[in-house]
């Protein structure tokens, strides 16, 4: 994060899209850093559920939705995050957003939206499905309706997300142009993300099949990463390793302690060891690792009405916050309420 902005007495907003298992990339790109962010204290952190976003490309098949929701916030539960310190809620149960977003598409230039230059990128990913709808297209607009409805002063991303946080801003200045003065202008901001790379060294994604997910344990995690790729020029035992440009050191670098970590950088470059032991020792600290993780997992997946009375706890309070945006929004508009005409 950047050292220049100061977030005491500030509301930060970020969200994640229920599209499937949450993987050790969510983990470190993002959810390390919401439990941080909450831990600091003194500003308010709300942390939503996209499934509106997550229609944006599961249009076709919503069955599942429902069910990755709650995953994915016993995985923010068991990575640390405090309902009594962030408010969890559900986007589509906060239905003012989607009023926003009708408001904001209606003074949106399309340039803007076609200029989008994750717009492509996310169209490449996701080859496997038809993306050529208003809803992909639009989605930076439900994006801005998201973060301004809070009046949220920051949002943690990485500078991949740059964009979105931009047109977010400029959507916001337009809006008080056009009418007067009700959003602040939010802030990015930046986080350090480690290069954890998939198994086959693609970015980690659902979409490629090559993730380390948070639920796998056991034979599973060991499994995985006994396949993970490594130096593509080691060739044999013998041959002598080039860490730095090894995958399975980069989550060494995250799960091995500061002395091992360095044995293991020493012993590759001299070929000491292999990459079969390298990784049987890295399963072996991810497992370490993420045992404490796993256990409040547990916990919460044997007690799952706990889990649906947190997300509607949140939600709840999310709603009345949104309701007061809204109303500000309307008599900007000068499109009132029925009972206040």
């Amino acid at each position: 994060m950047s050292g220049e902005v100061s977030l005491k007495g500030k509301r930060i907003l970020s969200g994640m899209r229920p599209t499937g298992r949450l993987h050790l990339g969510n983990l470190h790109g993002a959810l390390n850093n919401w439990v941080n962010l909450q831990n600091r204290g003194g500003y308010e952190c709300f942390y939503f559920v996209a499934d509106w976003h997550a229609l944006t490309s599961e249009y076709k098949d919503t069955s599942k939705i429902s069910a990755f929701t709650i995953d994915m916030i016993v995985d923010w539960l068991s990575a640390g995050l405090d309902p009594s310190r962030s408010t969890f809620f559900l986007q589509s149960e906060v239905e003012d957003h989607a009023e926003l977003f009708l408001i904001l598409s209606m003074i949106t230039p399309l340039a803007w939206l076609e200029r989008n230059p994750t717009y492509k990128e996310m169209k490449e990913e996701l080859f496997d499905r038809d993306l050529s709808t208003a809803g992909f297209l639009g989605y930076p607009v439900l994006q801005a309706a998201d973060i301004i409805m809070y009046k949220a002063f920051g949002v943690p991303v990485g500078v991949d997300q740059l964009p979105h946080i931009e047109l977010t801003r400029e959507i916001a200045r337009r809006f008080n142009f056009l009418y007067r003065e009700v959003f602040p202008i939010p802030e990015p901001l930046l986080t350090e993300v480690p290069k954890l790379l998939g198994l086959d060294g693609r970015k980690m994604s659902k979409s490629y099949d090559n993730a380390i997910y948070l639920r796998d344990r056991g034979d599973e995690l060991a499994r995985k990463i006994l396949s993970m790729f490594t130096d593509p020029e080691r060739k044999t035992k013998r041959d002598p390793g080039r860490p730095h440009l090894c995958n399975v050191f980069s989550f060494h670098g995250i799960y091995t302690a500061p002395d091992e970590l360095e044995q293991i950088s020493e012993d590759c470059k001299k070929a000491a060891v292999g990459c079969v032991e390298c990784k049987g020792r890295l399963a072996a600290a991810v497992a370490v690792g993420m045992a404490p993780f796993h256990e409040i997992q547990d916990h919460y997946l044997n007690n799952l009405n706990e889990v649906r009375d947190i997300l509607a706890d949140g939600t709840s309070r999310a709603r009345a916050i949104a309701r007061s945006t809204m109303d500000e929004v309307r008599d900007a508009l000068k499109i009132h309420r029925l009972q206040k005409m």
